[in-house]
């Protein structure tokens, strides 16, 4: 053996035992530490089963499959798409209430977030036809309760596909783009109410209440798209931003029978929102929650769907605000489930069809994170919370009266559940920051793992060929008293006789959590990179953000930033204290909520940070939209000093350290004008700074190589200037 093999065979060895493979963007954004999931997993509601949307690799189709909830096993496959050479790529799908048709969405296209058109494929599972529905895409098809028709938006207009005649038949007509929106959310109410479908129908199918945007006087925004065309596009839509003029909001009942439409009476509100609306379980009874501007007073009405004339049956007032969410669960008898966080926590009650409270079901200084439904036959509700500490999840049960709780997760992370129509069993997803998703059986009643369905195995394999560091937890106490929940990773061969710099992560936003037990992809291999690589990582989550009660979170009312940028720059003090650390060497990261933070810690926190790092900031609160800021600040004419001291627009003279400022041009939630005027704000100021646009791109920034092409960048910033 010659001398120079035996080197190379010593260095492999030596790789082997003490070396490890390094992390690359590439590779995590590339989908090579992806983990397995169960795709648009659906417990159905009249069988012990549940269906998964899976892609069977060997015959490169798709398929629907049936499951049983007691033993795992696959029942059948409710369609394939090697059998409808006509089928595209199924995207997601619906079934109606008797389980024996899908609607199957196919070829869809983004509008916004959450808001999307496809083409809709009819699929009939007994007799295995298949229809396509229309020629055109239509947005939120949704069958009827009697599985007769299927009410649909196309182009701001309600219609009716009644299945007997295949006929479709306008409830509206008056729908046009940036005027009137029937039945479909408008931008600001899909973004931050989080929902797209303002149609909803009556249990009996003789009824449909939907919404109503006028959305005419709100003021316009326009987007330059520059695609590869010889002259760019102008994409315009309809944007309030803080303090300017709303959609006008209507609520309207269709009866099908008769082919006419009433108005709701909402005479006694002004300037409204109707956050939500659907049919209770009584097909007369619609439901509706109305908040004002504010958003600090919320009404749950109950409105006579002959008539139309509402009574109000709950009230909800906050000192800040009130929340919204999709916890309003209708019984048999209409008496109703609603989560509310009125005595400083989010919590569970129980109360009367009149609106009357019978009962607080959960109660202690914790918040319930997820409400998964009620068992009438035994009486018993499920639920997740933070009991288990703020950073973890786990699954409960409880007595609607409040008594015989069970924790039903065993590991401690996070938690997450997907029950049986009969609540006899449930899918538990676990995950931690050591440990990628897996799926489990689970018995309801005592949380007794029966099987596991998918553990990511191979993955947690792959992963110990790159000997990752691990993530520490801890609460971290700034100098003035205030605790904050925070995780670091270090270095897999940390030196605490050495000197580190710390690139600091955060979002901070209200009611956010980035500190949190579970397994983040892509941004935690990137963390892990970059310890890979020399740096502590490290994120806190300061007040303003979630789940530690009311108080900690609202505290920021009407002074958005104040007490964010507080905690960060403390938090930068106590890591910079650490013997270890190189306080000469702090920089920080954000995106959205997070680069606005990232932007105000590097400006007015210049003594303490070194660089920033800035992904699709709001640099003024002025810029960004009305029902978002107003709930958290007002208006900027009722409060203009929270908005001006507050905005990093206003602080860009303090600038010394590096800053890289990055933003979408297409980019229709934060605007890319946001970027802009802090770009002219710095020029003017004479400050040096790096900035990259991405063309076309939106809040998101991906698409291609994208994704890769920026976190190189960013990597490579670090590396530079930290």
């Amino acid at each position: 053996m010659s001398f120079s093999r035996v080197t190379v065979l010593l260095l492999f060895v030596c790789f082997t035992v003490f070396g490890q493979q390094k992390i690359t963007v590439d590779e995590i954004f590339n989908g090579t530490f992806r983990a397995k999931g169960m795709d648009e997993l659906q417990s159905m509601k009249l069988t012990n089963q549940y269906s998964v949307l899976n892609f069977d690799q060997a015959s490169k189709s798709m398929q629907i499959d049936l499951y049983d909830f007691a033993t795992l096993k696959k029942i059948a496959v409710l369609i394939d798409t090697k059998n409808h050479k006509e089928l595209p790529v199924i995207d997601s799908y619906t079934f109606d209430s008797s389980e024996k048709m899908i609607l199957l969405a196919c070829n869809t296209n983004q509008i916004f977030r959450h808001s999307f058109t496809a083409d809709y494929y009819l699929y009939n599972i007994a007799t295995k036809q298949l229809k396509k529905l229309f020629d055109f895409q239509v947005q939120e098809p949704t069958f009827s309760p009697d599985g007769k028709k299927i009410a649909y938006a196309k182009e701001n207009n309600l219609y009716v596909y009644d299945l007997a005649s295949n006929q479709s038949a306008p409830i509206t007509s008056d729908g046009k783009k940036n005027a009137i929106i029937n039945g479909i959310t408008d931008w600001v109410y899909e973004e931050e109410f989080a929902f797209v479908k303002a149609f909803d129908w009556s249990a009996d199918s003789k009824k449909l209440a939907y919404i109503r945007f006028d959305e005419s006087q709100v003021p316009e925004f326009s987007m330059s798209i520059f695609h590869k065309d010889l002259y760019p596009t102008v994409e315009t839509f309809k944007y309030p931003k803080a303090g300017e003029k709303n959609s006008l909001v209507s609520l309207h009942i269709y009866d099908v029978t008769a082919n006419a439409t009433k108005e709701v009476n909402l005479g006694n509100y002004n300037d409204f929102y109707i956050a939500r609306m659907k049919w209770t379980n009584n097909s007369n009874v619609l439901s509706a929650q109305v908040l004002n501007r504010h958003q600090d007073n919320l009404d749950i009405l109950f409105i006579d769907g002959n008539s139309g004339t509402a009574k109000v049956v709950l009230n909800e007032r906050d000192k800040a605000y009130v929340d919204v969410t999709d916890n309003l669960t209708f019984l048999k008898d209409n008496s109703f489930i609603w989560t509310s966080e009125k005595d400083g926590f989010n919590h569970i009650y129980l109360y009367d069809k009149n609106g009357k409270l019978k009962k607080q079901v959960t109660k202690g200084k914790w918040e319930v994170t997820n409400y998964y439904g009620f068992d009438e036959k035994t009486n018993t509700v499920f639920y997740q919370s933070v009991e288990n500490g703020s950073i973890n999840r786990d699954v409960y049960r409880i007595g609607l009266d409040g008594k015989n709780k069970v924790r039903l997760s065993a590991n401690v992370g996070t938690n997450g559940a997907t029950f049986s129509p009969n609540f006899q069993y449930y899918i538990n997803t676990f995950s931690s920051a050591s440990q990628p998703a897996t799926y489990t059986l689970n018995e309801a009643k005592s949380g007794k793992q029966v099987q596991v369905i998918e553990d990511n195995e191979a993955l947690a394999s792959k992963l110990k060929g790159y000997n990752l560091p691990s993530k520490e937890f801890f609460v971290l106490k700034t100098e003035k008293g205030n605790e904050l929940n925070a995780w670091m990773i270090k270095p897999k061969d940390f030196d605490a006789t050495k000197k580190y710099p710390v690139f600091m992560f955060q979002y901070s936003g209200p009611g956010s959590q980035q500190v949190n037990n579970d397994w983040n992809d892509s941004n935690d291999y990137w963390f892990m990179m970059l310890a890979q690589q020399g740096y502590i990582v490290a994120c806190v989550d300061g007040r303003g953000t979630g789940f530690k009660g009311a108080d900690f979170k609202k505290i920021t009312q009407k002074q958005l930033g104040k007490y964010e940028l507080e905690d960060q720059i403390d938090a930068a003090k106590v890591f910079g204290s650490y013997a270890y650390v190189d306080n000469s060497r702090i920089g920080i990261f954000g995106w959205s909520f997070g680069g606005y933070m990232s932007s105000n810690c590097l400006f007015r926190g210049n003594d303490i940070f070194k660089m920033a790092i800035a992904v699709a900031p709001v640099t003024n609160w002025r810029f960004y939209d009305s029902i978002y800021t107003e709930r958290y600040m007002q208006t900027p004419q009722e409060n203009a000093s929270g908005y001006d001291e507050n905005s990093p627009i206003n602080h860009v003279e303090k600038l010394k350290g590096k800053f890289l400022l990055i933003h979408g041009s297409a980019d229709d939630n934060v605007h890319v004008q946001n970027s802009m005027q802090m770009m002219e704000a710095l020029i003017q100021s004479n400050k040096q700074f790096d900035s990259q646009i991405y063309p076309d791109k939106n809040h998101g920034i991906y698409g291609g190589k994208t994704r890769i092409q920026l976190y190189n960048k960013i990597t490579n910033f670090i590396k530079v200037n930290l």
